[in-house]
């Protein structure tokens, strides 16, 4: 059961990003339980037709080649009451992609965190991308590799750092996927969608890999911003992404969140100030704020709101903005 969120006025762009947890332990399965119906599938499928936005992004979807599964996810949104979205975009993540190398130092090849991001098989748990209006890829920086990323904290599991780390010339920085997509709205301009899923700050050694890799999936967009990873991208834009990382309180390193909040060129809702985005329960860390709709400076934000998560869906609660539009 999901409470219902304020509706959208005709003068308003709606954004969404919702870390849905529609993951599975093999592919095709996700395809088999949209369509059968399976009891998370429609939680998830009921609070993506209640939240009726123009841009939806999901985290933890799992990637197809052919976009069956996120199709059939699309159908099932119309059939419950919701937008029927013309426009999708997906590409294979980093999830579960192999690189031939015991990355994690457990003596054995191929296992889930041997994988350029950790996962089962290639594309579990990727991104996707559904809107009412016309997507375009404007880059795709999943296979930048993490050393040369600025500043870069490149670790392997054993501690070496920098060029020295294991599959340092082949190890890329995104668990997932760093992606930059236009949205063209009817009126006015694009709007370039920032969109990443950091991997998790935990689940390693003294080393702290994972939490260094957050650090650094996370501050790629202030990165990207001052012109330090090409030429800083002009407005409007806005970052749809799971940082993992809580400005307050987790395990991680909370300054890289803190940086990119407080950066000049983004904004941060008043209204999502101090709200967690998930529960995790005992022993995990409780509630936290670790899911972000931050929209570029030049925009006006209109609201933004968290909308009740029914349980049965995702630890995660949907992360709503909205904006004036076309902007002035």
């Amino acid at each position: 059961m999901f409470l219902a969120v304020a509706p959208v006025r005709a003068d308003t762009l709606r954004l969404a990003f919702w870390h849905t947890e529609l993951f599975r332990d093999g592919p095709g399965l996700l395809l088999r339980d949209i369509l059968k119906g399976e009891d998370q599938v429609t939680a998830v499928v009921s609070g993506l037709a209640t939240i009726r936005a123009d841009v939806l992004v999901l985290a933890s979807i799992d990637y197809d080649h052919d976009r069956a599964a996120l199709r059939a996810l699309r159908e099932a949104i119309a059939r419950a009451g919701g937008p029927d979205y013309p426009h999708l975009f997906t590409a294979l993540p980093n999830t579960g992609l192999p690189t031939g190398l015991d990355l994690d130092d457990d003596g054995r090849l191929g296992g889930p965190g041997d994988a350029q991001g950790y996962g089962r098989f290639a594309g579990q748990g990727g991104l996707a991308i559904l809107s009412l209006h016309p997507l375009t890829l404007i880059e795709d920086h999943s296979a930048r590799l993490w050393r040369d990323i600025p500043d870069t904290l490149l670790v392997d599991a054993q501690g070496r750092v920098g060029a020295q780390a294991t599959g340092a010339d082949i190890q890329r920085l995104s668990t997932t996927a760093h992606w930059e997509v236009g949205m063209q709205p009817p009126t006015g301009p694009e709007l370039r969608i920032m969109t990443f899923h950091a991997t998790p700050p935990v689940f390693d050694g003294p080393e702290d890999r994972n939490g260094r890799r957050n650090h650094d999936e996370v501050l790629f967009w202030a990165h990207r911003l001052d012109g330090r990873i090409g030429a800083a991208p002009a407005g409007p834009f806005v970052i749809m992404g799971a940082a993992n990382l809580p400005p307050d309180g987790g395990d991680g390193r909370t300054e890289a969140i803190r940086r990119l909040l407080a950066h000049p060129r983004f904004q941060d809702a008043p209204d999502l100030h101090g709200k967690p985005t998930v529960n995790w329960p005992d022993p995990g860390p409780g509630k936290l704020r670790v899911d972000y709709v931050l929209p570029s400076a030049d925009l006006t934000i209109r609201g933004a709101q968290l909308m009740a998560a029914d349980p049965k869906a995702s630890r995660h609660v949907p992360v709503i903005v909205d904006l004036d539009w076309p902007p002035p």
